[in-house]
């Protein structure tokens, strides 16, 4: 509540100060319009997605002053700037502990040029290279994740690397609690960091204290703060489980009750998980500590987190066919990541693409990939929740609809709940899996991680589990588009004017 205060307070000075100069000098008028006018010059030269400019050139029109004084302040923030600054040297500095390895470039070149012009993209522009000898297991449900998540964590001897969206206590946060403080207690490396949300309803603000005390190292990313500043705007919206540097965990799946279907909120929860054995796991590593070391101001020995030997890949006789790229996305840097390897995999399709996402914000580039792909005869599937957990996300999502069905794409409602699952999967060669959501936050305001797989064994089992929840949901038509509540549609295209700042 004192957050929110602050901030509303900081809010109403800066209105009423606008109007105080309004009101008394007829030269403000003059100068705020020409302001204006060199702001809007600004945003339709700026490079950034054309509807993220829209949304920006609305209230600048509509309310000049405050409008141009709220965009100068989110493109000119000074904690925006120095947080990258300071995660683009870290990048430079983790580079050399993930380097591509040119048997394994060469060996996914012959088997597919346009693959390995993406790896090499992937390492050059994002800073993470493809790997082999990895295995990999995919989980259909965060129920089943949270029992492997359970059992690794309990093998922990070296480190424990948690980075997570939401924690709330309950179920499943006090199991895997119990055991990061009983390891901490036996020496193993404990680090745990959350998402600075969480701090306004899941956990107090001192809540890294008490874990502390515990032994665990924890922290906030970006903690909610009583400043207006435009740092608050990219959250950590990643799901990292990092043990020993040999195995790591991401997915959709956060730290609470919902995840694994303990408590029912939006009907039954359909998340997706995936787990990586060997080299891969570096990658989640480094990752991990790019995003920690931010804050410090002692940076860690990357090298010995890295491995070079799995022992229990021989010792279970694990399968590693097939490549693995780990890869974060930030918004920091102009390059949109996680967008390109969505668009990558549409705009080379040749029989499929099945899509499991929470959310449907698009801007035209993603929109035109999608229709382009059903138009040339692929079949385009995103399967969407029935029962949404945020009604204003609900109907934008509806508001594409129509347009993306007309042009062939089939749409899904998942009947039993909510289907927080974000997986691409296309032509049974490769899969997404990640935290990587179809809407403006996740595509290029959060920071974010997914896991790309190709001619991998995941594949397989992503498509299955796609198949597998087609049959618990419903087709959405043309028929059904134009017998949803008319109100409730022309909310949604109303929304659409503002989705890229929501």
């Amino acid at each position: 509540m004192i957050v929110i205060f602050g901030l509303l307070l900081q809010i109403a000075f800066i209105v009423s100060s606008l109007n105080f100069f309004s009101d008394r000098f007829v030269y403000f008028s003059i100068a705020s319009t020409l302001l204006s006018l060199v702001v809007l010059v600004w945003i339709i030269n700026d490079n950034t997605n054309p509807y993220y400019k829209l949304a920006w050139v609305v209230p600048v029109l509509i309310i000049p002053v405050f409008g141009t004084v709220t965009y100068l302040f989110a493109k000119l923030g000074l904690g925006t700037h120095i947080m990258n600054n300071r995660l683009l040297k870290l990048i430079d500095k983790t580079s050399p502990f993930i380097p591509q390895n040119k048997d394994t470039l060469d060996e996914l070149e012959k088997i597919s040029v346009k693959e390995k012009n993406l790896a090499v993209y992937m390492k050059t522009h994002a800073g993470y290279p493809i790997w082999k000898n990895t295995y990999a297991e995919y989980y259909p449900l965060g129920e089943d994740a949270f029992a492997s998540m359970v059992r690794e964590l309990e093998a922990a001897e070296e480190f424990i690397f948690m980075e997570y969206f939401i924690v709330e206590r309950g179920v499943m946060w006090n199991t895997i609690l119990e055991i990061l403080a009983r390891k901490a207690a036996e020496g193993v490396d404990v680090r745990f960091m959350y998402d600075g949300m969480c701090s306004l309803m899941l956990v107090p603000y001192s809540y890294p204290k008490k874990l502390e005390a515990m032994g665990i190292k924890c922290k906030m990313f970006s903690p909610i703060k009583p400043v207006l500043s435009t740092v608050q705007n990219n959250r950590d919206h990643r799901k990292i489980l990092v043990v020993d540097g040999h195995t790591a965990f991401t997915g959709g799946v956060n730290l609470a009750d919902e995840y694994i279907n303990k408590v029912e909120y939006y009907g039954h929860w359909k998340d997706t998980a995936v787990m990586l054995k060997g080299e891969a796991a570096a990658g989640f590593t480094i990752m991990f500590l790019q995003n920690w070391n931010i804050s410090e101001s002692t940076e860690d020995n990357y090298a010995s987190f890295i491995k070079s030997d799995f022992p229990q890949l021989r010792e279970n006789d694990l399968p590693t066919d097939g490549f693995v790229l780990p890869y974060g996305d930030s918004p920091l840097d102009n390059e949109n990541v996680g967008q390109i390897v969505y668009l990558d995999i549409l705009n080379r399709a040749e029989r499929y693409v099945h899509i499991m996402t929470p959310y449907l914000i698009l801007d035209n580039e993603m929109v035109g990939a999608l229709t382009y792909a059903a138009k040339r005869g692929v079949d385009v599937v995103i399967i969407m929740p029935h029962i949404p957990d945020k009604i204003y996300a609900y109907l934008l999502a509806r508001s594409y609809y129509a347009e993306l069905i007309r042009a062939g794409v089939k749409i899904y409602e998942y009947t039993p709940g909510f289907v927080h699952a974000k997986c691409f999967v296309s032509d049974d060669t490769r899969a997404v899996v990640g935290s990587i959501n179809l809407d403006y936050r996740s595509l290029f305001l959060h920071f974010e991680c997914a896991s790309y797989f190709y001619r991998h064994p995941v594949v397989e089992q992503v498509e299955q589990d796609v198949q597998n929840t087609l049959k618990k949901c419903m087709q959405v038509t043309l028929d059904d588009c134009k017998k949803f509540n008319p109100f409730k549609r022309i909310a949604g295209h109303v929304l659409r004017l503002f989705a890229p700042l929501m």
